[in-house]
């Protein structure tokens, strides 16, 4: 009786595997041009170490008495960050009624509610920020709409995306008895996107209270306007009093979320 070769297993075949290095090679050779078009200048690289040692050098030890001074425009931080969420989830919500396939009306609104998702969620904060600035003026409402328009195609891409999930089964049985279409929205999608709605609220409002503390930078507002003159007229300290304060609200901001996160499991 002929007893067969033994044959090696293998996850992939021989043709799967040349293409794998192919990618790989394709891969680096894409990082390497990227690299070479940077223009690194090496000299600065060398003397990177140094140049921080100094910087440190010069930011410590923090000014605790410019603390007092940063208080107002902390909280101005904060109100940016919950007013432009609060405003970002209202001007979602119907933004993704229209964007979720199974709710939309039709292939046009279909189309307006994806666009809306997508044009909201291309543009940096920044951009908004001057955009609005331009409109408004420097301050604090260019900043809070500034993280609204960014925050509108984030929440309404995930709550879009939590409607389409839903159980068709406990909507139909609402169409079933009569229910309008109000009612079929408040008692057949809202309850199975709550835990959704929450969870990507709370989220966004995380990370808007990062985003607040950098658009005062262009002028909307926050303590990012703050740091930038201390920057400006090389008030290192202040800066460092600056970073430590940013660094307390956003874990403050991060202890919340995730509180508010795990309440809704």
């Amino acid at each position: 009786m002929a007893v067969e070769p033994r044959t090696s297993w293998t996850k992939y075949d021989r043709k799967t595997k040349i293409l794998r290095m192919l990618g790989v090679l394709v891969a680096a050779v894409v990082a390497v041009l990227a690299w070479r078009a940077l223009h690194v200048r090496y000299t600065f690289v060398a003397n990177a170490a140094r140049n921080l040692r100094d910087l440190l050098g010069r930011m410590y030890p923090p000014n605790p008495s410019y603390a007092v001074e940063i208080v107002p425009p902390l909280v101005e931080t904060m109100n940016i960050a919950i007013l432009g969420t609060g405003l970002a989830i209202f001007l979602s919500l119907p933004i993704a009624y229209l964007g979720a396939e199974n709710t939309t009306p039709n292939a046009i609104t279909y189309a307006i509610g994806k666009f809306l998702i997508v044009g909201t969620r291309s543009v940096n904060v920044i951009i908004w920020a001057l955009f609005f600035i331009i409109i408004f003026g420097t301050g604090a409402l260019a900043g809070v709409l500034a993280v609204a328009f960014r925050s509108i195609g984030f929440v309404s891409k995930l709550l879009a995306e939590g409607i389409e999930e839903i159980d068709p089964g406990q909507v139909a049985a609402i169409r079933a008895v009569g229910g309008s279409p109000f009612d079929v929205v408040v008692y057949g999608i809202v309850p199975q996107v709550k835990p959704t709605f929450v969870s990507v609220a709370t989220y966004r409002w995380d990370i808007n209270v990062r985003e607040a503390t950098i658009i005062g930078f262009v002028g909307a507002g926050g303590i990012g306007a703050s740091l930038d003159a201390s920057i400006d007229f090389f008030q290192w300290s202040n800066v460092l009093t600056i970073l430590i304060a940013m660094l307390g609200v956003v874990l403050v901001s991060e202890g919340v979320s995730a509180y508010l996160r795990g309440k809704t499991r």
